[in-house]
């Protein structure tokens, strides 16, 4: 299991590798709604407050690009090996 912490408008780490069957886990610390969504459109978090969770188990190796709809300048990349 792996953690994203989304925090002052960035995804921290930005970047992260992970096994194939492990989940990552993203915590919304700032006081704005975001969202955790993959550039292709596989998964979307939906508005993700203060303080809620989205996870996502990654069963396919491959990387996967993510950003926030509602500020696309906050980026992440997840990496699976």
């Amino acid at each position: 299991m792996a953690d994203v912490s989304i925090t002052d408008f960035t995804f921290v780490p930005p970047e992260l590798t992970i096994g194939a069957g492990e989940t990552v886990t993203w915590t919304n610390n700032d006081s704005t709604p975001h969202t955790v969504t993959a550039d292709d459109g596989t998964f979307d978090s939906g508005p993700l407050n203060q303080g809620q969770t989205f996870s996502r188990t990654f069963n396919q190796r491959g990387q996967f690009t993510y950003h926030c709809s509602f500020h696309p300048s906050m980026t992440g990349t997840i990496t699976v090996t």
